[in-house]
């Protein structure tokens, strides 16, 4: 397929396209026009990275994915791609706990000025 009936497929651009080839993330084959022509490996691919930016991936933190789902089908099994989710959850417990303390402070400050409000607002 050429480049817009895949982005099209994937719900994307092909300028998006060209960015995730320059990234090293899709391969597309050259006609000898030039054309780049993409198979249904790459559709999936392109699902895979846009399922992992909408999750808050980086580009740098997809590319074990890809690499991964290439040569294993899937792209969560190989030990670079589990580095990556480990660092992530991580990452995550971290910002939940700064939201938690965060969330307590916000409700000590509320019960005080509720409990030393003279009159209503």
């Amino acid at each position: 397929m050429l480049i817009g009936e895949l982005a099209e497929r994937a719900g994307t651009s092909a300028r998006t396209l060209r960015y995730y080839e320059e990234q090293g993330l899709v391969h597309p084959r050259r006609d000898a026009n030039g054309y780049r022509q993409y198979d249904d490996a790459e559709l999936r691919v392109v699902h895979e990275i846009r399922s992992l930016l909408a999750v808050g991936f980086g580009m740098d933190d997809i590319k074990p994915f890809v690499e991964c789902l290439r040569t294993t089908g899937s792209g969560h099994v190989c030990p670079d791609s589990v580095a990556v989710l480990r660092r992530k959850l991580a990452e995550v417990d971290g910002l939940l706990a700064e939201l938690t303390g965060l969330r307590q402070r916000l409700h000590t400050q509320l019960t005080q000025a509720l409990a030393h409000r003279e009159s209503p607002c």
